[in-house]
């Protein structure tokens, strides 16, 4: 059997080399993302694993699957890169790995949004200017004085719902599918609408969906509490980039932490440095001190590496070998 993985970055490339030695399997990485320009690649290839933000050519579909290619994996818990009828159609299975490490996202959730809330890019400016005076723009609140909101109340919504209540907040959650586990540390509200009108600090960890495009728009941010914050650690569609712009303009909104972006696949995960980014919405953010962004890597952590990295290989083979896999996704 051989693999191979496009877009592998030298931390995965380890965790590929332990996995092919303990099964036998022979897996080949390169770097380059899966472009009709590489499909050559797969030439040989039983599997193809992948790991990009941004939409495949749909001529990739068709292609592999003349190739005699019967799956796709992602080496993620978002999907959203497949066109999931296409693949259906060119008789491929499309697999994820939907719990890597909850732990990653939900403490990289709570440390920024303890960084924002705290004032610390602020303070670090300033300190750096040597500017040591106690003004109220860095005055901050206590994480035990607020409301938390955890939109998206799977694995890593509940495990950031315990981390912020192990402050000391109330939380309040939003599903659409409630579960008891999370029930110990939070409080159901109805609707969406509901949450964002009560709590000061609202954390999304829901997959991205047609249902939730840009689900938090001008509309919902209208709702919101005066001066409340915005963390997304989840995918960057379900935030009206423009709208949330003009939220912070305003001061509806007294900041944002972004680990990921509507239109980020153009420069994530790639050293730009020197570079112009011609993105007039992102160059917009940047320039913002109450957003604080980051390259979508809430991930980011040996544990969650290695799981993905495993998890992926071992769906693959599955399918190959038995035609079926746990984490396929329908």
């Amino acid at each position: 059997m051989n693999l191979i993985m496009f877009g592998t970055r030298e931390d995965e490339r380890d965790a590929a080399l332990v996995w092919s030695k303990k099964t036998g399997v022979n897996v080949e990485t390169v770097t380059e993302i899966l472009t009709m320009d590489t499909l050559d690649k797969v030439t040989g290839k039983d599997g193809v694993l992948i790991q990009q933000t941004g939409k495949l050519d749909e001529k990739i579909y068709p292609a592999l699957a003349e190739m005699g290619i019967k799956q796709l994996a992602t080496r993620s818990a978002g999907y959203d890169m497949f066109d999931l009828k296409l693949a259906k159609e060119n008789g491929l299975m499309i697999t994820n790995v939907p719990a890597y490490s909850p732990n990653a996202i939900a403490e990289f959730a709570v440390t920024a949004s303890l960084s924002m809330i705290r004032h610390m890019d602020l303070i670090r400016r300033n300190v750096e200017k040597h500017d040591f005076s106690w003004t109220k723009s860095i005055l901050s609140r206590e994480v035990r004085s607020m409301k938390i909101g955890i939109v998206g109340t799977g694995r890593i919504g509940r495990i950031t719902g315990e981390l912020f209540a192990g402050f000391g907040a109330e939380i309040l959650g939003f599903d659409l599918y409630p579960n008891d586990e999370a029930r110990k540390t939070m409080r159901y509200t109805d609707t969406l609408e509901e949450l964002v009108r009560e709590v000061d600090l609202i954390s999304i960890h829901m997959p991205a969906t047609d249902d939730n495009f840009h689900l938090f728009n001008k509309e919902l941010f209208a709702q919101m509490k005066d001066g409340s914050f915005l963390i997304n650690t989840a995918r960057g569609t379900i935030v009206d980039t423009e709208d949330l712009l003009e939220a912070l303009e305003s001061n509806k909104l007294a900041g944002a932490v972004l680990d990921t972006y509507e239109h980020e696949h153009s420069f994530v995960n790639k050293d730009l440095k020197g570079a112009a980014i011609e993105d007039e919405v992102f160059n917009k953010l940047m320039a913002r001190d109450d957003v604080f962004y980051t390259p979508h890597i809430a991930f980011y952590t040996e544990t969650a590496v290695e799981n993905l990295v495993e998890g992926s290989l071992g769906a693959t083979q599955d399918i190959l070998t038995s035609g079926e896999s746990t984490f396929e996704v329908k």
